[in-house]
């Protein structure tokens, strides 16, 4: 049974950035395949970045270059940090566990992942 608990989201102006923070209730290995996913108004959720179990991180093209993946494994902590944020980076963001072998980004889908949390709310203003 693994707990995951996101915290960090709020309200910022374009350009803005955030730290968005997963607590997860064991210690952070490579026996789990970590995602990050978010839902923006009428739109599907989308897989936003993939921390491999060999510790690759792959992003989503529409975040490349402006999210980055990070962790603290002291503190079972995941963290992605969100700069140069607009209006279409509004949505819920939820991180998720699940077992390998890892998914793709393209390719994963919402129903086959194992855990998830209660998402953290990312409001965007123009």
């Amino acid at each position: 049974q693994v707990q995951l608990q996101e915290s960090g989201g709020g309200s910022v102006q374009t350009g803005g950035s955030l730290r968005l923070s997963c607590a997860v209730s064991r210690p952070i290995d490579r026996n789990y395949c970590m995602y990050w996913f978010r839902r923006a108004p009428g739109k599907e959720r989308e897989a936003v970045a993939l921390i491999d179990i060999d510790g690759t991180i792959t992003y989503a093209q529409s975040v490349k270059g402006r999210f980055t993946s990070s962790q603290d494994d002291a503190r079972n902590t995941l963290y992605l940090d969100l700069s140069g944020l607009k209006p279409d980076d509004t949505a819920r963001y939820w991180c998720a566990a699940d077992d390998p072998p890892c998914v793709q980004i393209g390719l994963v889908r919402w129903p086959n992942i194992a855990y998830w949390g209660r998402g953290t709310q990312v409001t965007v203003s123009s």
